[in-house]
């Protein structure tokens, strides 16, 4: 079984240099912009908003960014592309990003799938010049606020289970570890951790086995209606995972 290892570092101020530069792309959810998102916007090659993400774009970023203009903030942090349904996005905010050359994407037509969905799948399909052998998305305003929302994010890590996504908020985030793989996180202490946790979601774990957490797993099952492996803590650098079922995999973000 391969290998697949993770990393936080696109919470640092600088990638470290120590093996395959990631490419990062970054969506824009209609939730609160966490703290860092100038931060994995520079980090980010190709940037999204989903709908009503260009109006936390446009309203929140100055905000991020105080000691600089409003209006400089608006028109250097300029989306690619806003995509979704379009039940969201204030009808001046479209504009103001469209005039400065940011492709508009109506999807109404399609009510079956999400926003964030809809930009995931544009990212795969419609972005020829980006190089996908190691990209890794990044999703601000992915948690918070309603929990059907939420639910809906997670599921699209589900349908797109051969992708790196990453949700994120101002206190966490989340990824999925497909069970296709072992796995191996790299913690980034200065900005993670240490409180995380194992999370089967859609079917039980019949064995799952962890090193490196205060409470590991050794061959354990974990279900809903049993145990699930909240609140841990981090102990090491390093993280070890092995399981027969995709898990989700959670870790705090420092306010630092």
């Amino acid at each position: 079984m391969d290998l697949m290892r993770h990393s936080s570092a696109f919470l640092l101020p600088s990638i470290p240099d120590d093996g395959p530069p990631p490419t990062y792309a970054l969506v824009v959810l209609n939730q609160r912009l966490p703290r860092f998102t100038p931060l994995v916007w520079k980090h980010a090659q190709l940037r999204l908003c989903a709908d009503g993400g260009a109006n936390r774009l446009y309203d929140e970023m100055p905000g991020l960014l105080a000691d600089e203009d409003g209006n400089d903030v608006r028109n250097r942090y300029k989306p690619d592309a806003v995509k979704g349904d379009m039940d969201s996005v204030r009808t001046e905010v479209l504009e103001f990003y469209s005039n400065l050359g940011t492709k508009i994407v109506d999807e109404s037509h399609d009510q079956d799938t999400t926003d964030l969905h809809k930009c995931i799948a544009f990212i795969r399909d419609f972005t020829p010049d980006l190089d996908k052998s190691n990209l890794c998305i990044l999703v601000a305003g992915a948690l918070g606020g309603r929990f059907d929302h939420e639910v809906g994010n997670i599921n699209v890590l589900y349908r797109f289970s051969t992708m790196r996504i990453i949700l994120l908020s101002d206190d966490c985030l989340i990824h999925l570890l497909p069970r296709t793989h072992h796995h191996e996180i790299h913690i980034q202490s200065s900005v993670e951790g240490p409180h995380c946790g194992l999370v089967p979601i859609g079917t039980p774990s019949g064995s799952t086995t962890t090193t490196g957490l205060q409470w590991d797993l050794n061959d354990t099952e974990m279900k809903f209606g049993g145990l699930v492996s909240t609140s841990n803590i981090v102990k090491g650098d390093k993280i070890t995972v092995q399981s027969d079922s995709d898990l989700l995999w959670t870790i705090s973000i420092k306010k630092v």
